[in-house]
């Protein structure tokens, strides 16, 4: 039984030696021959020539729009560009080595803030809460930073570093509101984490096959060198050892790399010896050799592509990462939206209770006048006695929320909580949502589910993610190749000095009388004027027998590119139906709020009808109650259902990634946090300032 490849197969001996024999014959042509073809042919050709798993599966993947991607693309945190060095190459060579600063972010909040407080209260608007949020808000700041991280691996990229990744992920530590959506996810094969688990690698971390493939060449030059001083005393064995001796060495090298895979050294060492004995020439001898090798690397490393991979894999991170950016406003936007239609509604609770507890308290106060003229049980009045003491608790218990919503709010769209001003000042929300039908309710799903397969930042993500495992494959593929390199080198060496004083001619002979005496520059002349050369041609090797480890590497690089595929296509199945929820939550919310509506004002006319018929003494005081119970609860049912609406109305655009374009959202704007125009918000009704729920406790009432 033998193993060949991937097959198991039995033969007999004689005819299995002869199958091996030709199998090995036919290895060592074809290594010949792609040894050959890979010298004549033009640097990265053989790596870009490779067939791509995007074409071979093109044809099989479900046809679906591309999505567009976030623009503009050079969105930046801050005005400097951090993929370009600090200092320019002309700057000075001091400047290449200090450290670069960055200005400490603000913790104070914004002049538009400040600019709505008033009489001691904010009245904010839904535009205002979202442009707050752009300038003030924590994950907002937070997630700014990833542009500028994302720029110096661009930067490491280009210098021939490997990348150390970006951080992709939505930032949600903002407290309060609900917001849904699809995630690209944060660990290999588009999975949402990376870390733990009893399948766990190094570090109990599992690890992708991302930057796969030959590390690419060093394209910063690199000066390097040894100066060392030695000075020593050897003692005598025979004639021609012992003596004191010292050494100076100084020892230069310079190597630069390049992208075809090329690599130049050049090596310039100097030595200045003195010694005592006798038979040495020159002391001190100066003695002065260079050598410029210039080595190519012919399969692994070879060609412009395999060197340059991490700069289009970080240029396309740079993109995720825009694209990351995008979602975070789309998502703290939403989450601000919630939040604001949450303090609306408990606003309105609020309202609601107190208007109950006024009721209540003037039907408490009518029945104990009619029992002190005798048309009422002292059971009746025991009865509104209660209903009170429980419309009071609700009324604390609202203003408690209202004043934790206050709280939430404030926090999403402020820094600093501990300005006295803003934290004992209550929010007014100034804005109700309106009930009119918007374009989206009546639109075929299918148009909007297009619309969101283009404009969705999670897809944006997912496609640009695929083709970085594209990327990592051809480099996993390319490290699948021996090691073969050809280098050519050249040299000389050089040697001046001044004659040893204690020169023995028995030795040396007449030289000891020639008095010369030279310096560095007539040992460095020597050396360069090629007088002793030396040059030279030669091979370089290194072929991994079995390569499993290589093997390993490339088919888990194609395994998690046919998982990113898989992926991919999910998330459109999950985005359409999230469409399709979204607009049938839409519809449902719609009538749910006219179905309130209708239940409300059926409950307002009950209640005055039994308070006439209690009036006339047809009706009794728990009658009147029951009608005011059934009248709180339908108003508590259309606060809910107009903040169902709101919230859902909300959500679809964050679902249809249109939040931007429909509330007049300048992307730039959110990225530098200077909001020169405040969002518009389509569908909504403007109060004026009138009657306001006092936030007192209703027994100091």
């Amino acid at each position: 039984m033998h193993l060949f490849g991937n097959r198991v197969f039995t033969q007999r001996p004689e005819a299995s030696r002869r199958k091996i024999d030709n199998v090995g014959s036919r290895f060592r042509a074809l290594a010949v021959a792609t040894l050959t073809l890979a010298s004549c042919m033009p640097s990265g050709l053989a790596q870009q020539t490779q067939t791509t798993p995007n074409d071979k599966a093109a044809s099989n993947l479900p046809a679906a729009p591309a999505p567009i991607q976030t623009e503009p693309s050079n969105l930046r945190q801050s005005l400097r560009d951090f993929s370009k060095p600090s200092h320019g190459f002309f700057s000075g060579p001091i400047d290449w080595y200090r450290s670069t600063t960055i200005p400490k972010a603000s913790f104070d909040n914004s002049t538009l803030l400040s600019n709505l407080l008033k009489d001691g209260k904010i009245y904010l608007s839904l535009s205002d809460a979202i442009a707050l949020a752009l300038q003030n808000n924590y994950d907002i700041a937070i997630a700014r930073y990833n542009l500028d991280i994302a720029d110096t691996d661009i930067l490491r990229a280009r210098a021939g570093s490997t990348l150390r990744g970006v951080n992709s992920g939505v930032v949600t530590n903002t407290e309060g509101g609900t917001s849904a959506s699809a995630v690209a996810g944060g660990g290999p094969g588009g999975t949402t984490g990376g870390a733990g688990g009893a399948a766990s690698g190094t570090s109990g971390i599992v690890l992708s096959t991302s930057g796969s493939g030959p590390l690419p060449t060093n394209l910063d030059p690199n000066v390097s060198g040894t100066i060392q001083f030695e000075r020593q005393t050897q003692p005598s064995t025979n004639f021609f050892t012992g003596g004191t001796s010292s050494n100076n060495i100084y020892d230069f090298t310079v190597s630069q790399g390049f992208q075809t895979g090329t690599n130049l050294q050049f090596d310039f060492n100097n030595t200045y010896a003195t010694t005592s004995n006798s038979i040495t020439l020159y002391s001190p001898q100066l003695t002065s050799t260079f050598r410029l090798q210039l080595t190519q690397h012919l399969l692994q490393g070879a060609g412009i592509w395999v060197n340059r991979r991490l700069v289009y894999q970080a240029i396309n991170d740079r993109r995720i990462t825009n694209a990351a950016f995008r979602q975070q406003i789309l998502y703290t936007v939403n989450q601000v939206e919630n939040i604001y239609w949450g303090l609306v509604s408990a606003y309105e609770d609020v309202q609601a209770k107190e208007r109950a507890l006024d009721q209540s308290t003037k039907l408490d106060q009518d029945t104990r006048k009619q029992l002190q003229i005798g048309t009422m049980a002292p059971l009746d009045v025991v009865n509104a006695d209660a209903n009170v003491a429980s419309d009071k608790q609700a009324l604390i218990s609202s203003q408690s929320n209202l004043n934790y919503q206050q709280q939430i709010i404030k926090q999403a769209i402020a820094r600093n909580l501990n300005d006295p001003a803003l934290e004992s000042a209550p929010v007014i929300p100034t804005d109700r949502i309106s009930t009119e039908v918007l374009p989206e309710e009546s639109e075929p799903v299918d148009t909007l589910v297009k619309e969101a397969f283009k404009r969705r930042p999670e897809l944006e993500q997912a496609v640009l993610a695929l083709k970085n495992d594209a990327i990592t494959l051809k480099g996993a593929r390319n490290a699948l190749l021996p090691t073969f390199d050809v280098y050519g080198f050249l040299g000389g060496t050089g040697i001046a000095g001044s004659i040893n004083p204690n020169c023995d001619p028995r030795f040396n002979g007449t030289a000891c009388d020639s008095g010369v005496s030279n310096g560095w520059g007539t040992a460095a002349g020597n050396a360069f004027n090629l007088s002793a050369p030396n040059k030279g041609v030669g091979f370089q090797f290194n072929i991994p027998l079995r390569n499993r480890t290589a093997q390993a590497d490339q088919a888990r690089s194609l395994l998690e590119y046919r998982q990113a595929e898989l992926y991919l296509e999910q998330l459109y199945t999950r985005i359409r139906m999230q469409v399709v929820n979204a607009q049938f939550a839409l519809t449902n919310d719609r009538a749910q709020v006219n179905s309130a509506l209708a239940a409300r004002d059926y409950a307002k006319q009950s209640l005055d009808a039994e308070e006439k018929k209690l009036k006339l003494g047809a009706s009794t005081t728990a009658n009147v109650l029951l009608q005011e119970r059934n009248l709180a609860t339908a108003e508590n049912n259309l606060i809910s259902a107009h903040a169902a609406y709101a919230k859902d109305r909300a959500g679809l655009y964050q679902v249809l990634a249109t939040t931007l374009e429909h509330y007049g959202i300048n992307l730039n704007d959110a990225v530098t946090g200077n909001v020169t125009a405040l969002p518009v918000v389509p569908g909504l009704e403007h109060l004026q300032k009138g009657e306001e729920p006092t936030m007192a406790s209703p027994s100091t009432n």
